[in-house]
């Protein structure tokens, strides 16, 4: 019986057919991937990309912390990050990271050995990958305020460099091609007392452990903030869905947290087409509200469950 990666470039590291994406994914939901491939390194990612038909749709996930894959799983190739490239190395007032470091670790690296201003870190989940993707930050700060320089590969394993200039940054959100995968990039800081890092850092976990629910099946931040950081009268995503009534609101096995409201959560069983859903019915209660049109900042890909033609979120806010 010929499988789905049979016609796939040989690789040195892992190649999966129909793997699921779930045990993969925060939320633990989603279904499976066409191909799953974790490359062994670099040059075996490189390889593998210079020789795929371009015709086969390629999607990479990090720790897939801001992430919903549906439930019809997700086509073509998923491109999974080993810890090959998870390292984090300093050079004086700069720290290299590999795009599977995660944020938090790589605060906690430059807080080691003096260099202020990546704390921020320590408070966004998922790896450095996400965070160029998505100008990920917390705490008034965001990726674009410390990054210095990045590598990706494209579509043929090409090395890429990047400069910020070239990542057209704006909030939770950037320009750069979506067939472009990183690879590590590196980011610059100020000095000061590691002592008095660390214990930032320490503080901004502390807050984050008492305010969001990471020891759920969540994801991050569910919506973006209307106005950027720094907006006179800053309107509040949380705020927002709050005044709505939907805080605690549910559908199927999802629910909005308790908590912290503009976080949702699988409570157990839930599926992704649940989870999906109670996020547009938060949107439409804001709407409906205060005329305010949230938007998802966490990523929604993959095929849904249902068969035919008709997403019944395709034409919903992306």
């Amino acid at each position: 019986m010929t499988s789905i990666i049979d016609p796939l470039p040989t690789v040195r590291g892992r190649l999966l057919a129909s793997e699921g994406l779930a045990p993969f994914t925060w939320f633990r939901v989603g279904g499976p991937a066409d191909a799953l491939f974790l490359p062994k390194d670099e040059q075996d990612l490189a390889d593998f990309l210079a020789a795929l038909p371009g015709d086969v749709p390629v999607t990479v996930l990090g720790a897939s912390s801001n992430v919903i894959v549906r439930d019809g799983g997700i086509e073509g190739v998923v491109v999974r990050l080993t810890p090959a490239f998870g390292k984090v190395a300093a050079d004086g007032m700069t720290v290299t990271a590999g795009a599977a470091a995660l944020d938090a670790r790589v605060s906690q690296a430059a807080a080691q050995v003096g260099i202020a201003g990546l704390e921020f870190f320590s408070g966004v989940p998922g790896t450095i990958g996400g965070a160029l993707r998505m100008n990920a930050g917390c705490y008034e700060r965001e990726t674009r305020d410390v990054l210095v320089s990045a590598i990706a590969l494209d579509r043929k394993g090409r090395r890429v460099t990047l400069s910020p200039a070239d990542f057209g940054f704006s909030y939770r959100h950037t320009d750069i091609p979506e067939d472009l995968i990183f690879i590590e990039a590196t980011f610059a800081g100020t000095p000061d007392d590691p002592a008095a890092i660390l214990a930032r850092v320490e503080a901004l976990k502390a807050r984050r452990e008492q305010t969001q629910p990471i020891r759920e099946k969540t994801g991050g931040s569910t919506f973006a903030n209307p106005d950027p950081p720094g907006t006179p009268n800053q309107r509040r995503a949380w705020k927002l869905v709050d005044e709505a009534g939907m805080r605690g609101a549910r559908r199927g096995g999802a629910q909005v947290s308790e908590l912290h409201c503009n976080f949702l959560i699988n409570t157990g069983g839930a599926t992704a087409a649940d989870i999906e859903g109670l996020g547009e019915d938060v949107r439409a209660a804001v709407k409906a509200k205060s005329g305010v049109e949230l938007r998802w900042e966490i990523r929604r890909i993959g095929r849904p469950a249902w068969t035919g033609e008709t997403d019944p979120f395709a034409t919903r806010d992306a």
